[in-house]
């Protein structure tokens, strides 16, 4: 063991951003074969998190204490017997779903991503959770050409941001629903803002598109919202769902989510008018396909890398206040992604 004292962000127990705490430990962990140590530069911050936090999101079983961070970006600082793929200093990022929110980690040097060097870590880190997400929906569960009209939900989040820039470049047009503090942003991607708040976005996508609908839908709101996204929808369109914001929020209980679940795979794919209905979770795939997600972030990452990517960072706060950062996302006051910078 290396006597460097180092810090993480341990979750004590399930419940609010309160039960978030800064851990100092004594001494490095030593990486074991076909393992890296890392110097994590960057974690990302979102919704995903909130829900491992309060213990509602399935992928997660293990109990607290446990450090959370869904993705990381970061620099090799050791090697473990038998890595040769990677050198000290390398940048690299994963997704492990838990224990991002950290200065050092271990990881299997086979399984993190060798991404280009001079990249900045907080834009970087985007690439990973939002934007491959985003990228995924777009492009492997969609068959969209240029031209196509999209619906992006919470398009001022931070996977919302991702979709519209990402859909710019595919030559979309898109359309976003957002609060009304954040359309100024969704603008700035060249995108059409809906206040959902103010506005019927089913009667509004009906009126911009002269009636024919859009050709996708991207919806991580929940059950109730989805039957109302699917009839945005054109013949031959798809509802992609990715995620369940309002069960987080209290506004929809987790059995009108199970039904409206269900009827997203199942009843509506009955339905004789060419739509389509699907759900994407972004880790279930990457244990599917998993060289498929690894092309997909080291493409975002060299996007990155030649400027044609800015990801909406709203703010790089410093490890310690995760807490802080937490209480921002459940209230929904973050335009883009709040990056939290590992070793401040």
């Amino acid at each position: 063991m290396t006597a460097t004292p180092w810090q993480h962000i341990q979750l004590t127990a399930l419940g609010g951003p309160e039960m978030l705490q800064l851990v100092t430990e004594p001494t490095l962990p030593e990486p074991g074969p076909a393992q890296v140590r890392v110097k994590v530069l960057t974690a990302g911050t979102g919704f995903t998190d909130t829900i491992i936090r309060r213990g509602q999101y399935p992928g997660v079983k293990q109990k607290p204490p446990f450090t959370p961070g869904y993705d990381w970006f970061g620099v090799v600082d050791a090697l473990g017997s038998g890595v040769s793929t990677l050198q000290p200093g390398d940048c690299v990022a994963d997704m492990p779903v838990i224990g991002g929110y950290t200065q050092y980690l271990l990881a299997d040097a086979g399984r993190v991503i060798h991404c280009p060097a001079g990249l900045n870590p907080a834009e970087a880190v985007c690439m990973i959770l939002s934007y491959t997400t985003a990228w995924q929906m777009l492009t492997r569960e969609c068959s969209l050409q240029p031209g196509d009209s999209i619906l992006v939900h919470a398009a001022g989040g931070a996977v919302g941001t991702a979709l519209l820039e990402l859909a710019r470049e595919l030559g979309l047009t898109v359309y976003g629903t957002a609060s009304s503090g954040k359309h100024e942003l969704v603008r700035s991607f060249g995108a059409t803002p809906i206040d959902y708040h103010s506005t019927d976005f089913v009667a509004e996508i009906n009126r911009l598109t002269g009636g024919r609908g859009v050709q996708a839908v991207f919806d991580t709101i929940g059950g109730h919202n989805w039957a109302r996204s699917y009839r945005c929808l054109a013949k031959g369109g798809k509802l992609v769902g990715f995620g369940a914001l309002q069960v987080t929020t209290g506004e929809e209980s987790v059995a009108g989510l199970l039904w409206g679940f269900a009827k997203l795979l199942g009843l509506w794919r009955c339905l004789p008018d060419g739509r389509q209905t699907g759900f994407y979770n972004i880790q279930s795939r990457r244990e599917k396909h998993p060289q498929e997600f690894r092309d997909d972030v080291m493409t975002l990452m060299q996007w990155l890398k030649e400027g044609r990517l800015h990801p909406a960072v709203a703010e790089v706060r410093p490890l310690a206040e995760a807490a802080e950062v937490h209480r921002l996302i459940d209230a929904g006051a973050v335009p883009g992604k709040i990056v939290l910078d590992c070793q401040a």
